[in-house]
């Protein structure tokens, strides 16, 4: 029971407790009774119109606080709502930045892939392109378009040109050629010549030992024929 239907219990107790003592004194003739003066009568009406309205006074209380409290939980509701779509949203966002970077990610590598497969390729064809001194039968003498021939299948064709300069200015392609004040010997005017052996023992006559060993120098000094020929350009030797 409440505290509004105790007190509406209250009252109407000490109304029915008023009234039927009003009534036993008119019958019994009691002076009380015989005195029960008109505003007491009132009084007793009174009671009873308060009692008749506490109900409609109580429910219409009850009514408003039941559609606040509803209106605070659809409020609430609303919110966590709101919050779970957010929360989704950010999920959803979150997998697919992840999806983006993981598909980027193998992009690189394949093309990283490529690039290595490319650059092996390159090599490969690279050395199965060149020539090395025993590829080539040997003769007893050689003229200087057999020489350049030789050349051109042992040397890388982007170095081919460098190479060909330096062997220009240092013997004019002749295999014997020899510095007679130093003892230059060969192509590349190897000093002293007996250091080609390292590339075969017929340095002194074989033209295709003489370009192996010259271009294994050239790239061991200087890293590349081009490399040789620059330091050539800027101190006239290499």
């Amino acid at each position: 029971m409440t505290g509004m239907s105790v007190r509406g219990f209250a009252v109407a107790s000490a109304t029915a407790v008023t009234t039927v003592g009003a009534a036993m004194g008119v019958a019994s003739g009691d002076e009380r009774g015989q005195g029960t003066s008109t505003d007491e009568l009132e009084v007793v009406a009174a009671d009873e119109t308060l009692l008749a309205e506490i109900p409609a006074g109580t429910n219409a209380q009850l009514h408003t606080t039941s559609l606040t409290q509803q209106a605070e939980e659809q409020s609430l509701a609303a919110e966590a709502d709101t919050l779970r779509q957010a929360q989704e949203a950010a999920r959803i966002q979150a997998a697919r930045d992840a999806q983006e970077r993981k598909e980027a990610e193998e992009e690189e590598r394949e093309r990283q892939r490529q690039a290595e497969e490319a650059a092996a390729a390159a090599a490969e064809a690279a050395s199965a392109s060149t020539a090395d001194s025993s590829s080539f039968p040997v003769q007893s003498s050689y003229s200087v378009a057999e020489v350049q021939a030789m050349a051109q299948q042992m040397v890388p064709a982007d170095q081919f040109q460098c190479f060909s300069n330096i062997v220009d200015h240092e013997s004019g392609w002749d295999y014997t050629a020899t510095n007679p004040s130093s003892g230059a010997y060969g192509l590349m005017q190897a000093l002293p010549g007996s250091k080609m052996a390292s590339a075969g023992a017929d340095w002194q006559t074989n033209p295709a030992t003489q370009i192996e060993w010259g271009l294994s120098y050239m790239n061991d000094r200087y890293g590349s024929p081009c490399g040789a020929w620059e330091f050539w350009q800027a101190n006239g030797w290499y």
